[in-house]
């Protein structure tokens, strides 16, 4: 059997600085899309944390409730995010701004969006 290499252009994978448009290096759209990770990065957290007690028994359960506490949960997210978060984003938003080669928000401020 004779084992062919895979042409570089058939991967998905590609370098991101090699696709450096004006959109992402863009410091609002960096700002937006740290946020957006960390909004579901504390979204995932909540759900690990709501799966780890018991079921409320006063509301009934159900699919409905399943539903409506995953909504809840992502808005209980976005607004901790926007309040501060837990610094998540600022840390991504540095790193992606280092791997664009844009300004990097200045350490320990925060704006008041």
């Amino acid at each position: 059997m004779d084992v062919k290499p895979i042409p570089d252009n058939a991967l998905p994978v590609t370098d991101l600085r090699a696709q450096k448009s004006a959109q992402e290096r863009n410091p609002e759209q960096i700002r937006k899309v740290a946020r957006e990770f960390e909004a579901m990065f504390v979204s995932m957290m909540l759900k690990s944390m709501r799966d780890t007690v018991g079921k409320d028994t006063l509301t009934g359960g159900g699919r409905g409730e399943e539903t409506f506490r995953s909504l809840l949960d992502q808005e209980y997210a976005n607004a901790a995010v926007q309040g501060g978060g837990i610094g998540l984003a600022q840390t991504i938003e540095r790193e992606l701004s280092r791997a664009y080669g844009t300004p990097a928000p200045a350490k320990g401020v925060r704006d008041a969006d």
